[in-house]
């Protein structure tokens, strides 16, 4: 995408699928803008004209700061522009590394792309990070108020895209060789709320309308929202064009803490959910995740997340020690440490964490023990971290480790050979 004859401007995205594809429209507006530029989606070996940093705050500022300190150490001169989930800590932070700093906005930047000229707005390529793999951002923001959460303070309440807009894109992104399409937003499963729909019925209206060789892998999504229209979400996971993959944030298996974080779905909802989607498709990929040390957590409450992911026992599961976000709910929580919810202290957190760490990682390889023995069709994604193997996906969205570096984009039949407990290892047919 870059070319030593142009000059560069580097865009770089961190964290979710959404803030990804935030990344790929900030790239196609300043294309539109700088039709004289290449856009670069890696970090630049020569000093670029601009550097994009589209940031991800969600688990704290660190990995944002480190990206940022990156950047300025290694092209003090360039300008650097940072959007994404940058919250008002965060920018006064930033802004003690560099005073060359811009805080801009994706709406921002393509407010200015409305004004350049309409045939680079249209260019039959569709910039993107992979030509295989378009991300489709459905919505933003969310219905929910959650105690921890940071990313409501920057991305606000729900603003769903219009259906027809999204299958318009999904069709140009197909049509352009996509085979990976990703809904991607803050909550997937408030989309349409707004706007008199759901996600299952975009997700059937993309199935119908668009055809081709292509599959579908649904974003993020709050529990309490899918049981308004469960059944006929799970009836959309029949064609075999949608991944058999959702990903689920429980984040506590106590009521009581579960009450304390706002959330607004219960246990009982999220055990109902992932034991019935586990019946109706024994392979399915139920991802989630799970905060410990929660201002208040007791021993007892830890326990009731620890029984509740042996009983659910999801093959993907996101494990986070709480860590306080200024300006949210349960910064004040933990800041007041009251008695009846009490700071929970470092190496608790760290005890708890490691315990969940290793009940998960076993129940993770017994879940991927199944596929050992089947035969599937993957397709591949990118070169594996040990050198010489590729990774692929299956239908369920399982990573598969081939050997041999295999071009991306390839359809292949494979056996799984053996199960790891965070991936399969196959073998070309």
């Amino acid at each position: 995408m870059s070319s030593a004859a142009s000059p560069v401007i580097a865009v770089l995205s961190q964290g979710c699928a959404a803030n990804f594809g935030d990344g790929e429209k900030i790239a196609r507006a300043l294309s539109a803008q700088h039709p004289d530029c290449s856009i670069s989606f890696e970090f630049p070996t020569e000093q670029p004209l601009a550097f994009y940093l589209n940031v991800c705050t969600v688990k704290g500022n660190g990995t944002a700061l480190k990206l940022l300190q990156q950047a300025v150490a290694a092209f003090p001169q360039a300008p650097v522009f940072i959007t994404g989930c940058a919250p008002k800590d965060f920018q006064e932070e930033a802004r003690k590394i560099s005073d060359k700093i811009t805080f801009t906005s994706l709406k921002a930047l393509e407010s200015l792309d409305s004004i350049a000229p309409k045939g680079l707005q249209n260019d039959i390529r569709i910039l993107r990070q992979s030509p295989f793999v378009g991300i489709v951002n459905i919505e933003e923001g969310c219905l929910d108020a959650c105690a921890f959460c940071s990313t409501k303070l920057v991305k606000g309440r729900l603003q769903s895209q219009p259906e027809d807009a999204i299958v318009d894109q999904v069709q140009r992104l197909v049509n352009d060789g996509c085979l990976e399409i990703q809904l991607s937003g803050q909550d997937c499963a408030c989309y349409g709320f707004d706007t008199d729909t759901n996600l299952a019925n975009l997700t059937q209206k993309i199935l119908v309308q668009v055809p081709g060789n292509y599959k579908i892998r649904l974003g993020m999504g709050n529990p309490r929202h899918i049981l308004g229209y469960k059944d006929a979400l799970l009836e959309c996971f029949q064609d075999e064009r949608l991944y058999q993959f959702l990903h689920i944030p429980v984040q506590s298996g106590s009521e009581r803490v579960l009450q304390l974080m706002n959330r607004k779905h219960s246990v009982k909802d999220f055990r109902n959910f992932a034991l019935e989607v586990q019946e109706k498709f024994p392979l399915f990929t139920l991802s989630t995740d799970l905060i410990v040390g929660f201002p208040g957590e007791t021993d007892a409450d830890f326990q009731e997340t620890l029984d509740l992911l042996k009983e659910t026992r999801p093959t993907v599961c996101n494990i986070t020690r709480f860590v306080a976000r200024k300006g949210t709910v349960a910064a004040r929580i933990e800041e007041a440490n009251a008695a009846d919810t009490p700071a929970v202290s470092d190496s608790v957190k760290h005890e708890r964490s490691a315990k969940l760490f290793d009940a998960f990682q076993q129940i993770a390889q017994e879940n991927n023990q199944r596929w050992v023995g089947k035969t599937c069709t993957v397709v591949t994604e990118k070169q594996g971290h040990r050198a010489g193997t590729t990774i692929a996906r299956n239908s369920a969205y399982r990573p598969v480790a081939l050997q041999g570096n295999i071009p991306a984009g390839k359809a292949l039949q494979v056996r799984i050979t053996k199960a790891e407990p965070f991936a399969l290892i196959g073998e070309r047919l």
